[in-house]
């Protein structure tokens, strides 16, 4: 009996001990587990510590390297701006057009004053790809109306601008319309010839298409180089209660009292619409011959032939023909037209007696638009005709 009671002990003892082995075991697993565990976590943290104080490092770096080139820019500037202050044909500034326009008046006879006279005047604005990628018109569409920044590249004298001030013959007046040719400071009126020949004009944004912007009410002749466009903003761009001088309020002084078509003129138009059809800013003849009277409906011509008798004498009359009469006043309307760029002083009285038998002409898409005018200010629009220089394809 004694000797089972002991052996019972020695198993109880034996079974103690192999629990007591297996707890500690899996205790010391345990404890290396969470050690381990520890020791990673460390290095972890030790790790995003380093990488935190890399990335300060480098955005410090950045941050003075960007400091150290507007330090370079700007004394760059400054340094150029000393060494031309003597030399101001050579100051100059990274500009070129990026896009150009192409718009329905062919020349600069008949291409409005100013911007919105003409609702029907059509444009399109079409830019370099290579310069302005498409995304650039992004969001145009959702404004009515556009700022157009361009250059009056037909003016003649852009060569003299070039040249130093005191030998590029710049003058600081010229002739207002509005004024009957009464000289008036460049700066005070909206002349194409300027220190700077940069024009300023606001057009209706129609659509845009791609690289392409159409444009409505514009006062741009084809071939516009544009340097930029911005959108109009009513709510800073219209400014309430601006003062103008008297001279800027008298709207009707270019007013035309009716604009009137001749029989024929229908005729004339239709046998050159299909000619031109296809590359037309214009859906119809009919779209084409409310284009013609908005245009007309101001008086396009230069101050000098506004100014003429509307009356020519009996001699005249007898002695030069019609023909004779429209060949005078294309001659005059050239010397007209360098007086106005500067080159004439005393141009424009070849046909000083010529009056309603004048035939003048307003180039639309390339279309040759005869048309006279009396002494009350009622135009007669006569024929059209292919231009000479039209490209019919």
């Amino acid at each position: 009996m004694g000797g089972l009671k002991s052996r019972w002990l020695t198993l109880y003892i034996t079974v103690a001990l192999a629990s007591f082995s297996v707890s500690s075991a899996i205790s010391l697993y345990l404890w290396r587990k969470k050690s381990k565990s520890a020791l990673s976590n460390g290095e972890l943290s030790k790790k995003i510590q380093e990488l935190e104080a890399s990335l300060k490092g480098a955005s410090r770096n950045c941050a003075a390297e960007r400091q150290g080139r507007i330090r370079a820019q700007k004394a760059l500037r400054e340094a150029l701006s000393r060494s031309n202050c003597d030399k101001v044909e050579f100051s100059s500034y990274p500009m070129a057009p990026i896009a150009v326009v192409h718009s329905c008046f062919s020349t600069r006879n008949g291409t409005p004053r100013q911007p919105l006279l003409v609702p029907l005047a059509k444009a399109s604005l079409m830019f370099d790809p290579s310069r302005v990628p498409q995304a650039s018109l992004e969001g145009l569409e959702g404004y009515s109306h556009c700022w157009i920044i361009y250059v009056f590249h037909l003016n003649t004298n852009l060569e003299k601008l070039w040249k130093h001030p005191s030998q590029s013959k710049f003058k600081a007046k010229v002739r207002v319309p509005k004024l009957k040719g009464e000289r008036v400071g460049v700066f005070a009126t909206r002349s194409p010839h300027r220190p700077c020949p940069i024009g300023l004009t606001v057009a209706k944004v129609e659509a845009v298409r791609g690289n392409t912007v159409l444009l409505s009410g514009v006062d741009l002749v084809d071939g516009t180089p544009v340097l930029d466009i911005k959108p109009y903003l009513p709510y800073c761009d219209n400014i309430q209660g601006a003062a103008v001088p008297d001279w800027v309020k008298v709207d009707n002084e270019l007013a035309i009292a009716s604009v009137n078509f001749s029989e024929g003129f229908a005729s004339s138009l239709a046998d050159c619409w299909s000619l031109v059809e296809k590359k037309s800013l214009y859906s119809s003849t009919d779209e084409f011959q409310s284009l013609i009277r908005q245009v007309l409906s101001w008086d396009i011509r230069s101050v000098s032939q506004r100014s003429r008798p509307h009356q020519p004498s009996v001699e005249i009359e007898a002695e030069i023909s019609d023909d004779d009469v429209e060949n005078i006043v294309n001659v005059a309307s050239q010397v007209e037209s360098c007086q106005d760029d500067g080159a004439f002083e005393n141009g424009g009285d070849l046909v000083s007696s010529l009056s309603s038998k004048v035939l003048y002409h307003l180039i639309l898409e390339g279309l040759d638009v005869s048309y006279r005018i009396d002494s009350d200010a009622n135009v007669l629009v006569e024929k059209v005709t292919i231009a000479c220089h039209t490209k019919v394809q």
